[in-house]
């Protein structure tokens, strides 16, 4: 008799009293996520030496994470020393991690063109060699149209021709962790006073990258 009342007494509960059962319900549901993770999008440039590409976009607003690294190439898993022969066909490059509702690929293109020399073929200043190339790598069909499109315009600018490359990406491969951050974390090295400082200071005062 106890085993019945048990199994008739939720039904005669939900026909009786039918407020009971569905405040019942909604109090034991999981509440709804209101915290939606933000939608990211990622693009991969190059020009020059990372070291001094990656300080600059972490400095932009709207950026999440910029990690430094080699595309354009042949060689798979390729290492710092190889890419510096030159003979793997990479490029030194920055894959830019970024929140499309904070900042457009517009706007990082256009920190990227006042960032470099796009008109010097495979050099950055005393740095050459193709790995320093400029170079814009394209992960879908609406990126290669917005490249294109800011190379063009960028292209009025100069004085010279833009050599900046635009290519799909096939591959990124990140660069050894002491390359990561390397210039927050060595500001006193020689080539970081000399070379990405006065750069930094230089968009801070063009109000392209924050302090």
């Amino acid at each position: 008799m106890k085993a019945l009342i048990r199994l008739v007494r939720p039904f005669l509960t939900g026909l009786l009293f039918p407020s009971l059962l569905i405040t019942s319900t909604t109090m034991n549901a999981a509440p709804e996520s209101t915290n939606a993770p933000s939608r990211t999008e990622s693009v991969v440039i190059g020009g020059g030496c990372f070291w001094c590409m990656e300080a600059v976009f972490q400095r932009v607003d709207g950026v999440i994470k910029v990690t430094s690294g080699f595309a354009g190439g042949q060689a798979p898993k390729p290492s710092y020393e190889e890419v510096c022969t030159g003979r793997t066909g990479h490029a030194e490059v920055i894959k830019i991690e970024f929140n499309p509702a904070h900042v457009t690929l517009e706007h990082l293109l256009d920190v990227f063109w006042a960032a470099h020399d796009p008109t010097t073929l495979n050099r950055q200043g005393a740095d050459t060699g193709t790995q320093y190339r400029s170079i814009i790598l394209y992960a879908n069909d609406r990126q290669k149209a917005v490249a294109e499109k800011a190379k063009a315009a960028a292209a009025k600018e100069f004085s010279t021709p833009v050599v900046t490359e635009i290519v799909p990406l096939k591959e990124f491969y990140s660069a050894e962790e002491y390359h990561q951050n390397y210039y927050n974390d060595n500001k006193n090295q020689g080539y970081c006073q000399i070379v990405i400082t006065p750069k930094l200071r230089k968009l801070i005062n063009e109000k392209l990258i924050k302090e």
